[in-house]
């Protein structure tokens, strides 16, 4: 079987479309996967990292400030359309799988013209545009969230999958992997990220857990500042001179995220759809700060998924925020039972058999 995976720029979209090929190369690896980016994502570099092929096309952001620029973006778009199709002639897919975002949609174009069936996953509680555009014209529409069901018009169509994550967070040991990433068995680990591309908020909560935690005994703080910030938060933390401590560790993108999130007692993070599985997937306590620049607030919806089951705690974002998680840091980590029943309630919520899911129903469904 020949599968096309789609979806780009972010980890968010990037990821859960690997896991699912994953699952098909898992099946059968005879299976033949590519995938479709753009020069401008994160696939770049991640996807020939999990042993894809990538081909990259061109696409463009849905702008509609004015009649010029939406203009320019149907242009490149219908370009973008037509080198997927000469990708899909020459490869000659039995499926395409679409995560979304708008590298997607000349794919997704280029799918319905050569007609070869093409399934969506929605990571989100609120779908966004391409994946709401084109949903009628899909074989199926997989959920990351059962709420995202209501913003599609057909429900025959859609179906709760969960979100797929990669089996790297399946089956990891603690023990080794503090001792992998050389950190003391016995202190206490947070680790504080804002996602593939940086937040300035998880930032400045990066910032002030240094200066609380920075060479205390008995803690490790790991902070991924995003690569668009690492140059600002390494010249605040040497002006504030703080930048120089055995026990922080500072990288502008953490590659080994499944080891970190296993090694660490306490997760900080915004609570991207992909995030939160990751989070309950290696079963981990987590302070979720939600974006409030999203549509329908949907991290924040995202976030109170697992923070009414008792795994996470919300902090919503204000001009005070990182004295607020700072707040919540000191109680939780002065409480080592309570971090231990929130570990418990998160991983009760891991999306465990979602890439089976979407696996069983795209072979059951796609002919």
């Amino acid at each position: 079987m020949k599968i096309v995976l789609t979806g780009g720029c972010t980890g968010g979209h990037i990821y859960p479309a690997l896991a699912i090929g994953d699952k098909f190369k898992e099946m059968d690896p005879n299976n033949e996967v590519i995938y479709i980016g753009h020069q401008w994502g994160l696939e770049t570099t991640i996807v020939p990292n999990a042993g894809y092929e990538l081909k990259i096309i061109d696409a463009d952001w849905l702008r509609r400030d004015n009649i010029a620029v939406l203009a320019k973006t149907l242009h490149v778009t219908n370009h973008g359309a037509g080198q997927a199709r000469k990708i899909m002639r020459q490869f000659k897919p039995d499926v395409v799988v679409s995560t979304g975002s708008f590298v997607s949609v000349p794919v997704v174009l280029a799918a319905i013209a050569e007609r070869v069936p093409f399934y969506m996953h929605e990571q989100n509680g609120f779908p966004g545009v391409s994946n709401r555009a084109f949903a009628n014209r899909a074989k199926r529409v997989f959920l990351g969230f059962e709420s995202a069901g209501q913003y599609f018009k057909d429900s025959v169509k859609t179906m709760y999958s969960g979100n797929p994550v990669r089996k790297d967070f399946v089956g990891r040991d603690k023990k080794a992997d503090r001792k992998a990433l050389e950190i003391p068995e016995e202190n206490l680990v947070i680790t504080v990220f804002g996602g593939s591309l940086g937040s300035a908020t998880t930032n400045e909560i990066g910032t002030a857990l240094i200066e609380e935690f920075g060479g205390k005994d008995g803690y490790t703080v790991v902070f991924g500042t995003g690569k668009d910030y690492y140059e600002e938060v390494m010249d605040n933390l040497a002006y504030k001179g703080i930048d120089s401590y055995e026990n922080v560790i500072i990288n502008p993108y953490i590659s080994n995220m499944p080891q970190v999130m296993s090694a660490s007692d306490l997760l900080v993070s915004r609570s991207g759809a992909l995030s939160v599985a990751e989070v309950t997937m290696i079963g981990r306590a987590a302070i979720f700060v939600p974006s409030p620049n999203v549509t329908a607030d949907h991290q924040y919806y995202n976030a109170k998924a697992v923070a009414d089951n008792g795994g996470a705690v919300i902090v919503r974002e204000n001009d005070d925020t990182a004295r607020t998680v700072l707040k919540e840091i000191v109680q939780l980590t002065g409480d080592r039972e309570r971090l231990a029943k929130m570990e418990k309630a998160s991983a009760a919520l891991a999306p465990t058999e979602a890439a089976d899911i979407i696996y069983r129903t795209i072979m059951e469904t796609y002919k």
